[in-house]
C-alpha cells in the first residue's frame, strides 16, 4: 500500500495511485482514477470515476471531481475530467466529466482553482488560469491561458473568456470576453486594456501600445465591427497579439459585451 494513503479512505481496485500521492482521512477514490506523482488529495474529497490528475496535482477537501455531467442529453457515455499538472483545486469544488459533445472536462496546468467553484461539463480551461471563490462556469465555457475570474462570478454555456484577460466579481459573463482586456458587472461590459496583468507578464510597451489602439478601434469608435476590423489590420502593426486579438472577436459565437 502506499505510504501516502489514510487508512480510512476508499480506493477502488481499478484507480492508480502514484507512489508519492497523499490521501486523506475519508477520501473516495472511484474507477478509472489515476493520480500522479506528488499529488495530494484531502480529507473527504471524491474523485467518483474517470478523473486523470498529472503531477503535483492538489484536491482540497470535500472536492468532488469526475461526478456525472448536470445534462439531460447525457446517456451514460465513457466521458473524463483532466487536470494539469501543479493545478490547485482548493475546498468543496465540483468538476463534472464531458458529455459526447467533447468527451472531457479538462484544466490546464499550474491553474489556481479557489473554494466553491463548480465547472461543469465540457468546461475547457486554459494553462495558468486564476479562477476565485464560488465562481459558477455552465456547461461548454472555455478560459484561455492565464485568464482570471474574480469571485462570485457566473459564466453562461458557450462563452469563451480570452487570454489574459481579467473578469470583476460578482460579474455575469454572457457573451465572449477578448483576451487582455477587463470586464465586470451585470450584464459584463468591458473596460479597457488589462495593463497590469499585461505588466506583470512582461508585455513589451509596443504590444500594450497596440493592443490598446486595437481596444479604441473596436469598441470605442463609431465603426461597426466590420468596418473596424478593416480599419485594424490595415492601420496596426500584424503583432500576434493583435492579430490574436481580432480573430477572437471575428469568432466570437456569442457575440461580446460592450
Amino acid at each position: 500500500m502506499t505510504l501516502g494513503i489514510h487508512p480510512t479512505a476508499l480506493i477502488d481496485p481499478a484507480a492508480q495511485i502514484a507512489a508519492s500521492a497523499e490521501i486523506g482521512a475519508f477520501a473516495i477514490i472511484g474507477p478509472n482514477v489515476a493520480v500522479g506523482e506528488r499529488c495530494r488529495i484531502g480529507a473527504r474529497a471524491t474523485l467518483e470515476r474517470n478523473v486523470r490528475l498529472a503531477d503535483g496535482v492538489q484536491v482540497g477537501s470535500g472536492s468532488i471531481l469526475g461526478g456525472d455531467p448536470q445534462d439531460l442529453k447525457f446517456r451514460g457515455e465513457e466521458t473524463w475530467v483532466t487536470i494539469g499538472a501543479g493545478t490547485v483545486i482548493r475546498e468543496y469544488s465540483t468538476i463534472n466529466r464531458g458529455t459526447a459533445d467533447s468527451y472531457r472536462t479538462t484544466v490546464g496546468r499550474h491553474c489556481f482553482i479557489m473554494s466553491y467553484v463548480h465547472l461543469a461539463h465540457d468546461c475547457h480551461v486554459g494553462d495558468n488560469v486564476i479562477i476565485s471563490n464560488g465562481t459558477q462556469l455552465a456547461g461548454h465555457v472555455t478560459v484561455e491561458d492565464f485568464a482570471t475570474i474574480s469571485g462570485l462570478s457566473a459564466a453562461h454555456q458557450f462563452v469563451r473568456i480570452g487570454a489574459h484577460s481579467f473578469v470583476g466579481g460578482c460579474s455575469r459573463v454572457a457573451k465572449d470576453v477578448p483576451p487582455y482586456l477587463k470586464a465586470v458587472g451585470n450584464p459584463v461590459k468591458l473596460y479597457g486594456l488589462n495593463s497590469v496583468g499585461l505588466q506583470r507578464r512582461g508585455f513589451p510597451d509596443e504590444t500594450v501600445r497596440e493592443l490598446k489602439r486595437a481596444y479604441r478601434l473596436m469598441f470605442r469608435s463609431e465603426l461597426n465591427v466590420s468596418q473596424a476590423l478593416e480599419r485594424a489590420r490595415a492601420e496596426l502593426r500584424p503583432l500576434p497579439e493583435v492579430t490574436g486579438f481580432l480573430r477572437f472577436i471575428e469568432e466570437s459565437q456569442r457575440g461580446i459585451g460592450f
